[in-house]
């Protein structure tokens, strides 16, 4: 899982281990600290590839996409590389394919259009092979290689243009349907979709696996090179993203930035040493959990960072008797214009990202925090919004796996009492706070006073400093 569905506070809680109310990035723009002069000042000295550089002795890599706002003018350009790496090919602002410019070692190159010398996706590959080549065989080595594929506009490499022709968005039971009892962002979608509009999210969803296909073939160049270097038995290899993507779930047609499961439910494929094959963990795994993980590989010592999440280690060497969370904090900062989208004039101010049709993925008061819990005796998400009406979304996603019926208004109420203080806690977390137990752990300790206290969740609920 993802504690933030969006490109830029993903990316930097994967490489802080922290959450979004901790790493203070709150969304993709420079304002929202998305490589602002303030993140690399602040936690950027921190991440764990400049923990693995630094404390650890590894050659460190990275190719591809970075944060979205990478290179911009105010934040250092394309000069700037971040401590922590050694070798160093950082894509310019947002996803692309042709016409891009890449910041290799802090220095600008520019590529075109010519399929054979500047698909990004290739590039990526034949850069990390070359690493791979040249790299010191006397340190050990991490790689982070971000493909911009499958994100938009999903040029796929001419080769595969003709794939997945029978592909379309899966009609789940949640598919173009009215999100009724849902925030009213949710509400306003209209529903039915338009056919011009089902019709682009099935070509972008085809184009999204077109794209795709290079990435397996630059994931199959690179276990093959590991191979024929002698290296693969001795290399972990973890696979992910940084969020998810909604296709005509309750009639939004593509975007992310939601509170479910399809934007905040991502794969992660783990491979190397130890680790025993066509095994799979139902355990609650989240994006924060990685930097730990690496770094627990490297045999650092993590309670010397500042880091939320856990190592998963114990999880992938298949440990018995392990204790880990039955609950994890999900939290996002709207975006939203003062004035009206032009657009979409009708609506009023403070939304954004609308598409045809005057559907809009994103508005200010999209502001939200959850907690998602799995135990043996629920699998529960429990939501409330930083808005007017104070509203509150509540999923039993073992009778309800799509999340079509909020039963907010029908839960029983000291379950939603407890929610409700778990997620004051989980907002206020930090590093091992965050790994305290959860609401339908043994060892949660529920005290009703806390709610009505002077410092209780009502009053801090969605304080500035929390997003």
């Amino acid at each position: 899982y993802v504690p933030s569905a969006l490109c830029c506070p993903s990316r930097a809680s994967i490489l802080t281990g922290k959450y979004p109310h901790n790493h203070h990035v709150v969304n993709n723009t420079l304002e929202g600290n998305c490589s602002s002069k303030l993140w690399q000042k602040i936690q950027e000295p921190y991440t764990f590839p400049a923990v693995l550089k630094a404390m650890c002795g590894y050659q460190t890599f990275f190719a591809g996409k970075y944060l979205n706002e990478y290179g911009a003018e105010d934040a250092g350009g394309v000069g700037h590389v971040p401590p922590g790496w050694s070798f160093w090919y950082a894509l310019e602002k947002n996803s692309k394919y042709y016409n891009y410019t890449l910041s290799v070692n802090g220095k600008a190159r520019r590529h075109g259009e010519n399929y054979s010398v500047d698909y990004l996706t290739d590039v990526l590959a034949n850069m990390s092979l070359d690493f791979l080549e040249y790299k010191s065989n006397f340190e050990p080595f991490f790689m982070m290689i971000s493909t911009p594929a499958p994100h938009s506009p999903w040029t796929p490499a001419p080769q595969y243009t003709k794939s997945f022709q029978n592909v379309s968005a899966p009609r789940n039971s949640n598919f173009n349907i009215h999100g009724k009892n849902k925030h009213w962002l949710i509400r306003q979608a209209k529903t039915p979709m338009t056919n011009s509009s089902i019709q682009f999210l099935d070509d972008a969803y085809r184009k999204r696996w077109q794209t795709l296909l290079s990435v397996d073939d630059l994931i199959e160049k690179l276990v093959k090179k590991l191979e024929l270097n002698g290296e693969l038995d001795n290399t972990y290899i973890f696979y992910t993203s940084d969020n998810g993507f909604h296709t005509g779930q309750f009639s939004l047609p593509i975007d992310k930035r939601q509170l479910y499961e399809f934007d905040i439910k991502v794969p992660l494929l783990v491979r190397g040493p130890g680790i025993k094959p066509n095994q799979t963990n139902k355990m609650l795994v989240a994006n924060i959990d990685l930097g730990p993980t690496i770094l627990d590989i490297a045999g650092y010592d993590l309670n010397k960072t500042q880091m939320d999440g856990m190592s998963l280690l114990p999880l992938l060497r298949g440990d018995k008797n392990i204790t880990w969370r039955s609950d994890f904090l999900v939290e996002y900062q709207g975006e939203g214009y003062n004035g009206s989208d032009p657009t979409c004039p009708g609506l009023g101010p403070g939304v954004t990202h609308c598409f045809p049709d005057c559907v809009c993925e994103d508005s200010y008061n999209n502001t939200y925090a959850c907690v998602r819990t799995l135990s043996t005796s629920w699998d529960l998400q429990y939501c409330e919004f930083d808005d007017r009406e104070v509203f509150v979304e509540v999923y039993n996603l073992t009778a309800d796996p799509h999340q079509i019926n909020n039963i907010a208004k029908t839960i029983d109420q000291e379950i939603l009492e407890k929610m409700n203080y778990r997620l004051m806690m989980l907002q206020s977390c930090s590093g091992a706070t965050c790994r305290t137990p959860g609401v339908f752990d043994p060892g949660y300790r529920f005290d009703p006073r806390l709610m009505f206290s002077n410092h209780g969740v009502r009053a801090r609920r969605f304080s500035a400093q929390s997003l």
